[in-house]
């Protein structure tokens, strides 16, 4: 078992995330929500843009939280919810904000999982691609 120390995700790193991201949206006209939690699904960073529709606060917390308790894009788990997904059940059986609607992804720093980014405010797809524009931005 290796016990090499991963350096946590930092508030310096989650303000990266959080401007890598706004700035992809913004480039792309979209208002949006971005939630930056730790690898204890605390919260680090959040900004809502002015114009962000209300909800997108609690979809992008949401969205990162998920992201980070199953350790894999939102994007990638929409269809183990829909009714003949295996996990069809998950978001109603526990009492947790899980949300799975693209726009979730984990972090991660030497190969564990340091943390997650959720934004919400654009549409499924266009919060995926505004969150992986931040994580290339933060693996700089």
């Amino acid at each position: 078992m290796s016990t090499t120390a991963v350096t946590p995700l930092t508030t310096a790193d989650a303000e990266t995330l959080i401007t890598a991201a706004r700035a992809a949206a913004e480039a792309a006209g979209v208002p949006v929500s971005v939630t930056v939690l730790d690898a204890g699904g605390h919260l680090l960073a959040f900004r809502r843009d002015d114009r962000a529709v209300l909800i997108s606060g609690e979809t992008s917390t949401r969205k990162a939280y998920t992201a980070l308790q199953l350790n894999a894009p939102t994007a990638d788990l929409v269809d183990l919810v829909k009714p003949d997904g295996p996990f069809h059940s998950l978001p109603t059986a526990l009492d947790r904000p899980l949300l799975f609607i693209a726009g979730g992804i984990p972090v991660h720093r030497d190969g564990r999982l340091v943390g997650a980014i959720g934004l919400g405010g654009g549409a499924p797809e266009q919060d995926h691609s505004f969150a992986t524009a931040a994580l290339q931005e933060l693996a700089r």
